[in-house]
């Protein structure tokens, strides 16, 4: 979900039985928009003695009032970082606004280019990952060929250093974690949606100025001192947005982002949540997604469709199909939708002795005998951002990257 001056402009009608629904296309017509090499490729493992398999697919969304436009979600793969077998990468970027596809390729190539160069990767992965972020926010801004005031992108991504798995989000698209439990799975979130949907995300942006509202209480449609939105299944097609004090823009409906440099003076930052999580044997694949997939689709869900194929291609085509069918169930558009699955195989240490837990955005490792992540829940106090993590700087200016520190008791190979 984008800004009002990206691909969520258009006020589009919910659809309806009754609505002209061979006006809308149809998923066969979709198909000629999916870039995908229909490949499932791998990597090893070396330092623990596993293998990645993995698919991706992304699709064009379908716009009936822009029939041309283009997608603007891109991915990046890159195995063996820095030349170490044991080091990969997995992104997801989902452009936005005018110049959303410039700006979601700037960050596909330079994100993972300046994490390669970094001579700290291995030794401290979460402060490399805050490191990229920050500088490719500031050379994105810095490009005479990419006009990024009202446009930028989001941004998911997976780092893999041997059996440990770093997650770094930036905005409102998601990583998924699979985990064996009896005889099926359950889905763990490895990112937490960076909308004013969350109260500590739309508390930190107002404390930086910005105005949280809805379309319609911005145009005077509804009471703009009632802000309570529900949750985003409820209020999903009108969700709050965040405006300058006496302007009708950006109309952002995401708190954090690449680019964007308008909105930065409100508190849209390109500071990443960092999760991290050992993976073991009870972990049988993740996935890397954009916002485009979760819209309708649970991740619980996703998690479930991905059970069902042994093909990780056969799984990323179902679900671009469920979610382009979902959202013409509800919209006479669809989202573009990117999507990358990972499968581990022959994973067979047991996670004895690290983890990671997410206390207050900070992430730290202690002992237990399996491995899991945690997160509080988004609207609640116990569940907290960066926010005080900057609390001595303006967060009314680009914040410079944060300094967390990972100690992990296994060898990062």
């Amino acid at each position: 979900m984008g800004c009002v001056h990206g691909k969520c402009c258009c006020r589009y009608p919910g659809s309806s039985d009754g609505d002209n629904r061979e006006d809308l296309g149809t998923y066969a017509q979709a198909q000629t928009h999916i870039l995908a090499g229909r490949s499932v490729d791998s990597a090893q493992v070396p330092s623990h003695n596993f293998k990645l398999e993995y698919s991706v697919l992304t699709q064009r969304g379908f716009y009936p009032e822009s029939p041309e436009k283009e997608n603007q979600d891109s991915y990046c793969i890159r195995t063996q970082l820095q030349g170490n077998p044991n080091v990969h990468f997995f992104g997801v970027f989902d452009g936005h606004g005018q110049f959303g596809t410039q700006c979601s390729l700037f960050v596909r190539d330079r994100l993972v280019e300046i994490l390669s160069d970094d001579p700290t990767l291995l030794d401290d992965p979460v402060k490399a990952y805050n490191s990229a972020f920050s500088r490719t926010n500031e050379e994105l801004h810095s490009n005479s060929d990419i006009d990024d005031s009202m446009s930028g992108t989001t941004a998911i991504t997976a780092l893999l250093v041997g059996d440990m798995l770093y997650v770094a989000n930036v905005g409102d698209s998601r990583a998924v974690l699979s985990v064996k439990e009896g005889n099926g799975v359950v889905a763990k979130d490895l990112s937490s949606d960076q909308t004013p949907f969350r109260k500590d995300e739309c508390e930190r942006v107002k404390s930086c100025g910005a105005r949280v509202l809805s379309v319609d209480q911005v145009e005077g449609l509804k009471d703009p001192d009632i802000q309570s939105w529900g949750d985003e299944e409820t209020e999903g097609g009108d969700p709050p947005r965040l405006w300058v004090q006496n302007g009708m823009y950006p109309g952002t409906a995401f708190t954090r982002s690449v680019g964007d440099s308008t909105a930065e003076s409100i508190g849209v930052v390109a500071v990443p949540e960092v999760s991290t999580v050992q993976l073991t044997s009870s972990h049988p694949f993740f996935v890397v997604a954009s916002d485009g997939v979760f819209e309708f689709l649970s991740s619980q869900t996703v998690v479930d469709m991905v059970n069902r194929c042994a093909d990780p291609r056969d799984a990323c085509s179902a679900i671009a199909g469920e979610s382009y069918k979902l959202w013409l169930d509800h919209e006479n558009r669809t989202d573009d939708i990117t999507i990358i699955i990972v499968h581990i195989k022959a994973l067979t240490n047991s996670g004895g002795g690290v983890t990671a837990k997410w206390n207050g955005g900070k992430t730290t490792n202690t002992q237990k005998e399996t491995s899991e992540i945690y997160f509080s829940p988004c609207a609640s106090e116990g569940y907290r951002s960066v926010m005080s993590e900057f609390s001595d700087v303006s967060c009314c200016h680009p914040v410079s990257s944060l300094d967390h520190k990972v100690v992990v008791s296994s060898s990062l190979g």
